[in-house]
C-alpha cells in the first residue's frame, strides 16, 4: 500500500511540474521578443510592423544606429511587469552582443522596459523607459 501511495505522489508531482512549465507567453511579451529579434536581424519591415505609429521613427533610428554591427542575443528572456494606463509593461533580461571588426560590445537589455499597446488586435511597441 505504501508503494502505491508513493508512486501516486511521485506521479502527481511530475504531472504538476509539467503543467507549470508549459505556460505560454503573453501577446505583449511576444511582441517585444519579435521587436528585439527584428533589430538583431536588421529587419526594418518587421520592426515597423511591431511599432505603433508614434514610436516607429524612434524604432527605425535605433535600427539605423546598429547598421555597422552584427548583433546576437545572449540570455534573452522577457516577462510582463505591470501596466501603465493602457500600456502593458514588459521587461527583458539578457544582452545584445554587438560585434564590429571582431570586437564585441554588450548592450544590457535589462535597462529598458517596453511599453506595449493593443491596437486593432495587434500588440505594438509604443515606447521604452
Amino acid at each position: 500500500m505504501k508503494k502505491v501511495l508513493l508512486i501516486c505522489i511521485f506521479g502527481l508531482g511530475i504531472l504538476l511540474s509539467a503543467c507549470g512549465s508549459s505556460a505560454a507567453s503573453s501577446p505583449a511579451v511576444g511582441a517585444v521578443e519579435g521587436y528585439v529579434n527584428a533589430i538583431v536581424a536588421n529587419d526594418a519591415d518587421k520592426l515597423s510592423a511591431l511599432s505603433c505609429a508614434d514610436w516607429e521613427s524612434d524604432a527605425l533610428i535605433e535600427l539605423d544606429s546598429l547598421q555597422a554591427v552584427t548583433s546576437t542575443l545572449d540570455g534573452f528572456a522577457c516577462q510582463e511587469t505591470g501596466t501603465d494606463g493602457e500600456a502593458t509593461l514588459v521587461h527583458c533580461d539578457g544582452k545584445m552582443i554587438l560585434s564590429y571588426n571582431g570586437e564585441n560590445q554588450e548592450l544590457d537589455l535589462s535597462t529598458r522596459t517596453y511599453q506595449v499597446v493593443e491596437q486593432s488586435g495587434d500588440w505594438l511597441i509604443c515606447g521604452v523607459r
